[in-house]
């Protein structure tokens, strides 16, 4: 790259940085990207931040092909970089450059859409690192779509941090920005609403103060998040590994069950080089044993604000694995008070009309309500995912979870289970937890997945 390309780079990205951080025109930056951007053939509607990226695109369908993978070129043209530039700072201008005051449901469209051709340009297909979040950490892309973001952590190539997080956290600011009951109050508005953890957040948390028209379409919203997430989670726990064969139940000796490759190295002893054959004195068979008995599940979520994601994965996971054969499921939520949502564990949507997100904690509660489920310990495996800031309840909370845990049942403390793994315990919990010799594991659901269907297998 010449030194004066490198000079029009910088212009690009100096205009880049004023707009962010200061929406008014800087005169001299303006007309120098102008020139830039005319000279290198591109058009000049890039540099306006009121047009949406779709917008540029259907009127210059070229791009988009430009537009795809554009961040995550590695060729080293650095001759290309600063037609580049022009493009990656319209996509992040539009993304990240998101003003104050309130927010319309087209406003908060056109940024998802816009939001979208970032992704694209990260080599994700668009959703894919917001919906982290719905799949929970699960490294999965949202029913119907293909494809993974590439490099390390589900980013594009060369970003050093996962970029999910930071979309969700602009989109929840968006949401919140927004009148979501008067949208909702309007068909046309509500239509126009991307379901995503923030949204689903917003009215879990104000269905109580919605009815007639507005209440419905927050339910439709609800319900099609609810689908989407259960499809990725579902895929799930179909795929994660199915545990241990039983080795104390001897091998059904039939047909089926031969192990050949066994059966032949075990009586090499036996071949005869005179005549060629092997003589076969004993059949081995492989052990196929399956747990026959129900294994008890039973999940207790902390829904107090902070746990919200955990809140909606836990509750679609939880009706999963109440479909499976010889699993029963008891769900249990808890703020100050504890909620048993046994009776609708099936029917995720429904469990989550019924939660009233908020709140502070009484880990107590919940055990004293969860205990007496536990009727065979041995054969039951206690879920608990909270960030365990029991705020005066610490003792009695650990005391009942030990008596749980040396009675013989599979206690599992989850920190959280949301998009990016990432979790806030209270570290005396923590500690107290490895001590117990059952560690608090990660926040990403595929970990808890392959837990629980390692015990259910």
């Amino acid at each position: 790259m010449t030194t004066a390309e490198e000079n029009r780079r910088q212009v690009l990205y100096w205009r880049l940085l004023a707009r962010l951080f200061d929406p008014e025109e800087q005169p001299a930056l303006e007309s120098a990207s102008v020139a830039i951007v005319d000279d290198l053939g591109l058009p000049s509607v890039l540099l306006d931040p009121g047009v949406s990226v779709d917008n540029v695109v259907q009127r210059f369908p070229q791009l988009e092909a430009e537009i795809d993978g554009l961040m995550t070129i590695t060729d080293g043209d650095r001759s290309g970089e600063v037609r580049r530039a022009a493009l990656a700072s319209k996509l992040l201008l539009n993304v990240f450059a998101t003003g104050n005051g309130p927010v319309s449901a087209d406003q908060l469209s056109r940024w998802q859409a816009d939001a979208g051709w970032f992704e694209r340009s990260l080599g994700c297909p668009p959703g894919a690192l917001r919906n982290r979040a719905a799949a929970a950490g699960a490294g999965a892309p949202r029913p119907g779509q293909t494809g993974m973001p590439t490099g390390e952590g589900g980013t594009g190539h060369g970003f050093g941090v996962d970029l999910g997080p930071a979309l969700a956290a602009i989109e929840g600011d968006l949401v919140k920005r927004m009148a979501l009951r008067e949208v909702l109050a309007d068909p046309r508005l509500a239509a126009k609403l991307t379901p995503s953890m923030s949204l689903i957040e917003q009215l879990l948390r104000d269905k109580d103060n919605l009815d007639g028209v507005a209440l419905k379409n927050a339910k439709l919203l609800i319900k099609r998040y609810v689908d989407e997430v259960s499809e990725v989670l579902r895929t799930q726990v179909a795929q994660a590994s199915a545990g241990t064969i039983d080795r104390s139940i001897p091998p059904k000796r039939v047909f089926r069950n031969l192990d050949i490759d066994r059966t032949i190295w075990k009586n090499l002893p036996n071949w005869n080089p005179e005549d060629e054959r092997l003589y076969v004195d004993r059949l081995f068979y492989k052990q196929t044993a399956k747990r026959v008995t129900p294994a008890k599940l039973i999940v207790v979520v902390d829904q107090s604000g902070s746990m919200v994601d955990s809140m909606v994965n836990c509750t679609i996971l939880a009706s999963i694995f109440a479909g499976l054969p010889k699993v029963d499921v008891h769900l249990i939520a808890y703020d100050t008070r504890a909620l048993d949502l046994t009776a609708w564990v099936h029917d995720p949507f429904e469990v989550l009309l019924r939660t009233n997100l908020g709140g502070g904690n009484n880990g107590p509660v919940a055990m004293e309500m969860a205990r007496p489920k536990i009727t065979d310990p041995r054969n039951t495996v206690m879920v608990w995912i909270s960030d365990f800031y029991e705020f005066g309840a610490s003792e009695p909370l650990y005391a009942g979870i030990e008596a749980v845990y040396r009675s013989g049942v599979k206690f599992i403390p989850v920190g959280s289970v949301n998009s990016s793994g990432t979790e806030s315990v209270d570290p005396w919990f923590r500690k107290k937890f490895k001590d117990l010799g059952t560690p608090v594991i990660s926040g990403h659901i595929r970990k808890l997945v392959t837990e629980l269907k390692n015990f259910v297998a």
